[in-house]
């Protein structure tokens, strides 16, 4: 509760920050450094940024790390080396950039972590993301209501996979659905029939969907001889693919086997197809055209030396500072609305989608 107070609090204020010119007003490189192409989401990310970017007349210079650290770290080291003053930065580990964001400091540049925060560091100016407390909230709550809890039934059994413990927002997302979870399993509306909760027993490494499959292969051969899984709670599209995989390869999904109420994050197209097919039950959209927007925002305001917009100013605390952030609104998608969401929005054609 006291996570949901402050997010609202810091909504509410509409906080504009005022920032000192950080870098002469014509328009520089932008330094992108994303984690991974695997993910279909961050490819999108980073074309979004360049685009926006480049229409406003920037330079950019984006990068992918493909999940290993020491790449992310030499890129951005060599983003600084070559002049860039401002760094937007998906993290892989939010934890190990204190000393390349020091150089980076020391250069004169300023950073905006991008969706993910960066922790251990005073070094990083603003946070663009979106309300990842809520994002839980929202998977927790489709959960809820396809097994229809609010009207008393049950007990289900649910079975619960975090996303990576260096990713900060997985976490947010977590405790966010565990909020809504919780008070079902302390009633016996919900069981979770493995037994494993917290983040330390259910997070998932890289969020690697081999790693969920893996797992729910792993609970279904040790709890569910003799009984069903109803729910299982999913922080990425990546893992929910993972894990009907393992729950097909028993048989869900086929005769009187129900497929259970699987949820979802980020709206990548194999996740929609597989919410028009039923397999699974929703997923959470992020426009990333969006966040490109109020990041793009934040460059331009840095390099006037203007007051740069920010909505919390108290939640993103990094272990070292409270990261001024704007949080933008995540959108709960089913097979009942995605066409409007997702189609009608532009943001993926009928197409696509078939």
């Amino acid at each position: 509760m006291k996570s949901i107070k402050m997010l609202l609090a810091g909504a509410a204020l509409g906080l504009t920050l005022a920032t000192p010119a950080a870098f002469a007003q014509d328009k520089t490189t932008v330094g992108v450094a994303m984690p991974t192409k695997s993910s279909t989401r961050w490819i999108a990310d980073g074309d979004n940024m360049v685009k926006q970017l480049q229409d406003r007349g920037y330079g950019t210079d984006l990068q992918y790390a493909e999940d290993d650290i020491p790449t992310q770290l030499s890129q951005i080291e060599n983003m600084v080396t070559k002049g860039a003053k401002v760094l937007v930065v998906a993290s892989i580990d939010g934890t190990t950039l204190s000393d390349i964001l020091k150089q980076a400091h020391d250069a004169g540049a300023k950073v905006i972590a991008y969706d993910r925060l960066i922790r251990e560091t005073p070094n990083v100016d603003y946070y663009a993301t979106f309300d990842n407390f809520q994002v839980g909230v929202l998977q927790a709550t489709s959960i809820a209501d396809g097994l229809g809890l609010k009207d008393g039934k049950g007990p289900f059994n649910i079975e619960l996979f975090g996303g990576s413990p260096d990713d900060n927002n997985a976490f947010f997302f977590y405790n966010g659905a565990m909020s809504v979870l919780q008070p079902y399993i302390d009633s016996g509306k919900l069981v979770v029939g493995s037994g494993q909760t917290g983040m330390d027993k259910v997070g998932t490494l890289r969020w690697d969907p081999s790693v969920a499959q893996a797992r729910m292969d792993n609970i279904l051969s040790a709890f569910y001889s003799d009984k069903k899984v109803d729910a299982v709670l999913s922080p990425y599209d990546g893992l929910s693919i993972g894990i009907i995989s393992s729950l097909k390869g028993v048989g869900y999904g086929s005769g009187e086997m129900k497929m259970p109420i699987i949820s979802g994050q980020d709206a990548e197209v194999p996740s929609v197809k597989a919410i028009i097919a039923g397999e699974q039950a929703s997923t959470i959209f992020k426009d990333t055209r969006e966040l490109a927007k109020v990041t793009v925002d934040m460059v331009d305001a840095m390099a006037a030396g203007k007051e740069v917009t920010v909505n919390d100013t108290k939640t993103y605390e990094n272990g070292v500072k409270v990261v001024p952030s704007y949080l933008l609104k995540p959108v709960l998608v089913t097979k009942d609305n995605y066409k409007q969401v997702l189609v009608d929005s532009g943001y993926y054609t009928a197409d696509q989608l078939k």
